[in-house]
């Protein structure tokens, strides 16, 4: 950053001996001759070197204490994401994992149940559990399949319609709100950042256009 308080004066640059030198962290300045100074002269108008840091083999935002940020970035925004959904399920005997179940069949009508383990990377054992209570509960039904009468194909009752709504609701409000304060190149770049945090390529695949509409 180039200092404000220089002698604007055009004679100055004849009078100031250390034009053009770069001195070394270690000097010092008695009586305006420098004590130990390690000098390297740089051509006139030669551009001074950029600070560290800006170069793109070290970019700011690698730095531990940015990474840091964005690990807790995205515990505060899922903790908030959540909170008003987590008080509804509560209110009816269910969870998170009910929320997950309900939110994909809702989703994607007649979803197998092998495409849901899937996606959700649980056991089928608790799968059996949280659907079972899904089923009995009357917010989703099981049907076989047209080919293969072994497959169970899962979608909302009206009941789960209704509260697969009143659950994404606040969600979708809350993300409206973000993406129109951010803007499109920061939506772009937020959906960037999602698909490079997923493991899988297939799951990174599903984000790389338009999201399909329902």
């Amino acid at each position: 950053m180039a200092d404000q308080n220089f002698d604007k004066n055009p004679k100055s640059d004849i009078s100031d001996p250390t034009r053009g030198v770069e001195r070394g962290t270690d000097a010092k300045v008695e009586g305006g001759i420098e004590q130990g100074a390690s000098i390297r002269r740089r051509p006139m108008g030669a551009a001074s070197p950029k600070p560290l840091g800006k170069a793109g083999a070290n970019p700011l935002f690698l730095r531990e204490e940015e990474l840091r940020q964005g690990i807790e970035m995205l515990f505060y925004a899922y903790r908030d994401f959540i909170a008003e959904p987590d008080a509804m399920l509560a209110e009816r005997g269910l969870g998170r994992a009910h929320h997950r179940v309900i939110y994909f069949v809702g989703r994607y009508p007649g979803l197998h149940v092998s495409a849901l383990l899937e996606i959700l990377q649980i056991t089928k054992q608790s799968l059996s559990r949280v659907l079972g209570q899904l089923v009995e509960d009357g917010y989703i039904r099981q049907t076989p399949g047209p080919q293969d009468r072994r497959q169970r194909l899962l979608e909302l009752t009206e009941r789960g319609r209704e509260l697969e709504q009143a659950l994404t609701e606040n969600q979708r409000h809350r993300i409206a709100r973000a993406y129109r304060e951010a803007g499109a190149e920061a939506v772009e770049g937020f959906r960037k950042v999602m698909r490079g945090i997923m493991s899988d390529s297939k799951d990174r695949a599903k984000f790389d256009g338009t999201p399909p509409r329902r």
